[in-house]
This record gives C-alpha cells, structure tokens and sequence, in this order.
C-alpha cells in the first residue's frame, strides 16, 4: 500500500480556486501563463480531484493515486477507466471492495479536472486473526511483542497497512537476529467482499538462531589482539545485526582506519540456493517451482536441504565474521581560520598522526595564533586494553598571553590516565608540572608548579553540529604543595554545567552556569593560567574578554579566587536555518564569596546554521559598564 497525501474535499464550484492552489505544485490562474507553461518542452498539465462522498485518509490516497495522471496524453475514454482503477484500488487497502464511483470530466480538452461522487459501499471488517511463530524465535521476545504491537482486533475495518507492516517487521526481525533459514509458512489474507470479512494469516519458521562464529581480520597494521578487545560480542553469543554495526563504529572511533568493513559470512551453498528460491518465487516469501522446460531435471527441496544441513551441524549454526580494513593516512593535516570579538583573526594548524605504531599509539600536535594568545601543544596516547576507554596521555604545552593587564609565557607538562565509563562520564588523573614566567597587574612573578590532579566529565549531544538536546558537565579538583617543590600551596576547584533542550521543532533553549574557587595563603604566586577572569563571548556578554575580575589600587586587572558565571539563552527559529536569539548573562571573578553584584549583560542575536557550522552575531547591553552602552560579539561554532 502507498502511503496518502493530504488533499481537500468539496463540492461547492466557489472552492474550485482554493482547491487548486493546494493542490501539489502551484498552480498559476492567469491563463497566459499557463498557456505559456504548457509550450514548454516536458511541462505536464496536472489534473485537478475534487471528491464528494468520502474524505479522510481514503480520499487523501485516492488523489495521491491519481496525481500521476496526463490528461494530455490519455483519451478521454482510457482517462476515465484508468481513474475508476486507481480510485478502486486506493480504496482497497481501507476496507472498500465494492465502491459506487461516478465521475465527471472537465468539458474542456485536456481535461483541468475531474469530480468524483462515490458511495464507498460497505467495508470489510476482520472476522478473525491468526498469527503463528515456529521455531526459535517463538522463544524471542521480540517477535511476540511486534505480534502483541498489531493495533487491529477482529471485529475492526480491514485496512491492509498495519498487516504489510507485520509482515515486514517479522522478516526484518528474523535477519536482524540471525534467523537465516526464517521463511513464511503461511501468508494469506482472505477477503469475501460479498460477506463483508476478512480473515488474516501468517505463520513465521524461523529455524534456528544463528550465533557468532569466529571473527576474521583482515589488513589491519594494529595488532589484532588490541582490535579483538575491542569486540561487542562473543563467538557463541546470539546473532545480532546490531552488534556488527555496532563493533565497525568502535574501530571507526579509534581513526587507525581509512576503510573499514563488518560483514556475516553465511554459508555459500545455502546462501546461494535461498536467494534463487526467492528471487524465482513472487516476491520474499514465495516457494520455488521448476518451470516445464526443468520438469526432467532432480531439484532439492527446501526440506531436503534443511536436512542434510542438520545433519553436518553439531550445536546451534554459526555465522563466521569477516573485518576487512585498510589503514588510515599516517600523516593528517589541517588548517582552519576564523574569527571571534574575544580574540579576534585566529589561525589554527593541526598535525595529527592517528597511528605511529602497531600497538595504536598516536601523536596530535596543535598550533594556535591570534592577536591576544599563542600556543602550541601536542598529545601523545597510548591506548590500553580497551582502545577506547582507557589509555595513558602524555601532553605538552608552550603559551603565549598577552591581554588586558596579562602577561604570561608558560611551559608544561603533563601525564595522566584516562577513563570512559559506560555511563559516558570520563576519569582522568594527572599530574601536571608547569613553568610560568608572567605579569599580572604589574606585579611581575616566576613559579615552577608540580600539581596532580583529578577531574570527571561527560558531554551528551544529538546533532553535534547543532544540538538539538545536550548537555555537559565537568568538575575538576588540583592540589599543590611545597612539600614536592612547588614553589605555590593551593586547593583549586573548578565545575561547568550546560544544558540544551528543544520544544517542539522551533524552539531552543541553551542555559549553563560556571563556578571555580583558588585556596591558598599566597595569591601572588597563583600564575594567571590558574586564576578566574570572566567576561567575553562565551562568559558573560556585554563585557571585553576576560576584564572581568577584581582590580587593585592602580585599577589593574589581578585575577580572581573565586568564579560565578550563568546564562541562559532561548533561540526561536526565523525560516529554515535562521534562527533568533534573546538571552542574559550574569557572573564575576571575585576575592571573597558572596559579592555585593553580579555584572549582568543582555541582548539579542541571530544564528545561522552555515556549511562551516553555526555562526552567532550578537548585541549585548552591558548593565554594570556605564562607558559602554552595547558590545557586538561574533563567533563560529557550536556552543560546546
């Protein structure tokens, strides 16, 4: 059955205008256009359906089956009869077998139109209902529930859909989970149109279920062990399409590869026999027949050769499963250029080299440039047992800031452990040396600082270009101490929140808050990369990058001890990927807990989802800066 198209019913001569402008594709009134449109070469006049004596989801099919009609090439005769067969039809799958059509054609050649009257007649209704699982899948949840989920009952209307759509979900079933030798052993659906009934059958063999065989790898430069842990199944567990989808997204996920393919190994003899039984038989679920001309020649019968098959196998069947792959490119580079308010042009270089090695080792090198802030940093992995969840990371770092009252150049160091839990929320534990030779204020300072820290986090999104739900969090906790060499004591805390969530297809909302506290009895050796500032594009608008914090005698900036940020943000779609933007902003960096204020910044944007990602503009109206009455903000990309 076709699914319907929304159409119109009426009757009344005064809708005829209204009918079809909402017919599908505009239809243009003014006679010299049209005359001029149906000139031109391929261009076909559609014929406009009105209907009378039936709407609804009937009368929507009934003018989706008659949409691909040409009066222009069709005689009025051979029009007439083709529409009483589409119409016949598209009434069929409701329930209708003896409808009443009368018709009516424009008197004008071609044709413009046609009225339908039609006494649908009575409807068929479902006297009874028998639907069967045989073989293993009787015992698999899944087939009993898609049975159970069959929305019709006997006594109903017939409609044919909701039993195409059983017939389907059974055999997408039987082949997502390994049930090869599945066939139907009965599919019928009897309809008396003189008794108004209807009875329905299907009776689903499923044979037995198949379960994972041995795994096969080929052209992998990674050593196979490593790719064998990475493994969603087991040989012997149950046959799941599902779970073959999902290992070729783990091996996609670790970028050792440029190609890779997941794929079940039936059996060629049997495989091939099948797929000639069904493609010789009138459609999936027909039986094979030999033809006159092969009447002399011996055929096995699907019997005959579920025997034999039973007899060689010794335990449930297996399916074998080959992973071919090819290695990605060592050596990938890339170069990106934008620009934001907080730092202005940026130009970013990345070196990556996903693999060095068989074990999977990768290196990633990074180089940032813009007017404010210069870095370059790298990460050398080391995958563990599960490439994907765990790993050693060691990382270096050179940076350069220059920023309002900052200045700062900072080397460092890091190792550290990484986890991924099933829940997505990621461990790390590090430890992490930094040398910062720096200006804050006009209070000059150099710090050799050995810290180890911990930290959890856990990003969720839908769309990562443009989330249509997310959300993420991290906190993280950082001690140092004299007592291993470091030249500052201090407890440090930091913690970020966002949440993102739709309503309906054209509402958004982005909320998020922010907070971070420095302990320590000597803030003049907490280096600027530790210490709060907030404001700028992704802080608190309305206020320049990072000039918000506390400030000494001189009115210098001097960093903070203590972080509050929040925002929130409700976006309204404009037309297609255009969108509006209203939002506030609120948070310092201060000394003490509990500040008198808050500054606060609101406005409005509009975002645009490009090809290169999303792209915000934004005015914003800083309440607490009474030098500037509005800052314009501008950046790509998603919000995280």
């Amino acid at each position: 059955m076709q699914a319907g198209r929304p159409g119109m019913k009426t009757s009344r001569t005064g809708r005829r205008r209204q009918e079809m402008e909402n017919h599908v594709g505009t239809r243009l009134s003014t006679a010299t256009l049209v005359a001029a449109l149906a000139l031109m070469p391929g261009w076909a006049m559609a014929l406009d359906v009105r209907i009378d004596g039936i709407d609804g989801s009937v009368a929507d099919n009934i003018r989706f089956h008659l949409d691909g009609l040409d009066p222009e090439q069709l005689s009025r005769v051979r029009l007439e009869g083709e529409t009483q067969r589409r119409a016949r039809e598209a009434m069929r799958v409701y329930g209708y077998y003896e409808p009443d059509i009368r018709l009516r054609l424009d008197e004008r050649t071609p044709p413009r139109y046609i009225d339908l009257t039609i006494d649908p007649g009575p409807r068929v209704s479902i006297e009874s209902l028998s639907f069967r699982l045989d073989g293993d899948a009787r015992e698999d949840p899944p087939f009993q529930e898609a049975i159970d989920a069959f929305p019709l009952a006997e006594g109903d209307p017939l409609v044919h859909a909701p039993y195409d759509r059983l017939r389907t979900r059974l055999a997408n079933l039987a082949l997502e989970r390994g049930y090869f030798d599945w066939r139907f052993t009965d599919r019928r659906m009897e309809v008396r149109p003189f008794a108004e009934s209807a009875r329905l059958y299907l009776a689903l063999d499923s044979g037995p279920r198949y379960r994972f065989g041995d795994v096969t790898l080929q052209g992998s430069h990674i050593e196979h062990q490593r790719l064998r842990n990475m493994l969603t199944f087991a040989p012997g567990d149950p046959y799941l399409a599902g779970e073959l989808a999902r290992y070729n997204q783990r091996l996609g996920q670790t970028r050792w590869f440029g190609s890779i393919s997941v794929r079940p190994r039936l059996m060629e003899g049997e495989a091939l026999f099948r797929d000639a039984a069904r493609d010789a038989a009138d459609g999936w679920w027909g039986e094979l027949e030999a033809s006159p001309a092969q009447a002399d020649t011996p055929t096995l019968q699907m019997a005959a050769v579920d025997a034999a098959a039973a007899v060689v196998r010794r335990g449930p069947p297996e399916v074998p499963v080959d992973v071919a792959l090819s290695p990605a490119d060592r050596h990938q580079f890339e170069v990106g250029v934008g620009y934001a308010t907080d730092v202005g042009p940026r130009l970013r270089f990345s070196w990556d080299q996903p693999w060095i090695n068989r074990f999977g080792h990768g290196l990633d090198h990074d180089l940032f440039i813009s007017a404010p802030e210069q870095r370059f940093a790298g990460i050398y992995s080391m995958p563990l047992d599960d490439p994907l969840r765990d790993r050693y990371q060691f990382q270096y770092g050179f940076r350069h800031r220059d920023n309002q009252d900052t200045r700062s150049l900072e080397a460092t160091l890091e190792g550290g452990r990484r986890w991924e839990f099933e829940n997505l929320w990621v461990q790390t534990i590090y430890v992490r040396a930094t040398f910062e030779d720096f200006t804050q204020g006009g209070e000059d300072e150099q710090v050799v600082i050995l810290y180890p820290g911990i930290s959890w986090s856990r990003t969720r999104t839908r769309n990562p270009t443009f989330p249509t739900w997310g959300d993420r969090q991290r906190i993280a906790f950082e001690v140092s101490d004299d007592l291993w060499g470091s030249d500052a004591d201090f407890l440090r805390m930091t913690g970020e929140s966002q949440w993102i969530r739709m309503f309906g297809d054209d509402t958004r909302l982005v909320a998020g808050t922010g907070i971070g506290a420095i302990e320590t009895d000597d803030f003049g050796k907490i280096p600027p990369s530790l210490r709060f500032f907030a404001g700028g594009d992704r802080s608190v608008r309305g206020y320049a990058y990072e000039s918000l914090s506390p400030r000494n005698e001189e009115g210098r900036l001097t960093g903070g001890q203590q972080l509050f940020t929040a925002t929130a943000e409700l976006q309204r779609r404009v037309t297609g990927d255009w969108w509006g933007a209203a939002f506030i902003d609120t948070g310092d960096a201060f000394t003490d807990w509990g500040p008198d204020d808050l500054n606060t910044g609101a406005g409005l944007g509009v975002r645009w989802i490009s090809p290169v990602g999303p792209i915000r503009f934004d005015i914003a109206h800083p309440f607490d800066d009474e030098d500037n009455a509005w800052r314009i903000h501008f950046a790509i990309g998603p919000e995280f």
